[in-house]
């Protein structure tokens, strides 16, 4: 078995740092070249520097048709890119009371409305180009525990999960594969800053095995599923949260 991804061209969404930034390092290791796309361009850049192998960061706004759109195109280079990974999301803490549209509309936004952007162009490039590509959704366990304080997350999640089996069934005959994993918390520089931090206790109380969860803990299924390896996986959703879920 190799996860070698020599010779494909990979879009990774939201890298600038943590799960995401874990993710195109991994694949800039096993040979991708990789494009990290992030809203904080300059964190873009700083990543794809400390992460080297050829990687290259670009400022783009996930929610953006138009900045998705031309950032797909640059980075298939006159075809179409192999991998794509979502990835952007944004990890609210807000209770139920406090949560009123333009929060709901964000979130939805950024965590589903934009993993259907890339999705639409990238599957349409590959189909376009013959190419046999990959897309890699991040949803979150969060969706099957039903989290609280997280309403809006947790139904952009959910609906991640539902698009990556619908989507899997879409495209599969042209040779495409769709898959997400759901990860649980994970000890990232974004969950670090957040009041999420403060739940690692009780998260560890509920997993199979102790411990944190690592973002390399995630970019290694990632790596698999992109690979030709799990060449015969499509609609699936792997859980990596130490057996918090058992599904």
């Amino acid at each position: 078995m190799s996860t070698s991804l020599e010779g494909r061209k990979a879009v990774v969404t939201g890298a600038a740092q943590g799960i995401g930034k874990a993710i195109a390092k991994a694949l800039a290791e096993a040979g991708a070249k990789v494009v990290i796309s992030d809203i904080n361009g300059e964190g873009a850049k700083a990543a794809a520097a400390d992460i080297g192998h050829g990687a290259v960061g670009v400022t783009c706004d996930s929610t953006k048709v138009d900045q998705v759109n031309k950032m797909l195109e640059d980075a298939a280079e006159n075809g179409a890119i192999d991998i794509l990974v979502n990835n952007a999301s944004i990890v609210p803490y807000i209770a139920w009371d406090d949560v009123d549209m333009e929060h709901w509309q964000k979130i939805i936004d950024t965590n589903l409305t934009s993993v259907f952007i890339a999705s639409r162009k990238a599957t349409d490039m590959m189909r376009a180009a013959d190419r046999k590509g990959t897309v890699l959704n991040i949803a979150s366990n969060a969706f099957y525990a039903g989290t609280p304080n997280m309403s809006a997350y947790v139904a952009a999640k959910g609906g991640v999960v539902g698009f990556t089996r619908a989507l899997a069934t879409e495209v599969g005959k042209y040779g495409i594969r769709v898959n997400a994993v759901t990860p649980g918390l994970i000890d990232s520089d974004g969950v670090k800053g957040s009041p999420h931090a403060e739940s690692f206790g009780f998260v560890e109380m509920l997993q199979a095995m102790p411990g944190k969860g690592q973002p390399e803990d995630i970019a290694k299924v990632v790596a698999f599923l992109v690979s030709d390896d799990a060449g015969w996986m499509t609609g699936q959703c792997v859980n990596v949260d130490a057996g918090m879920i058992r599904l």
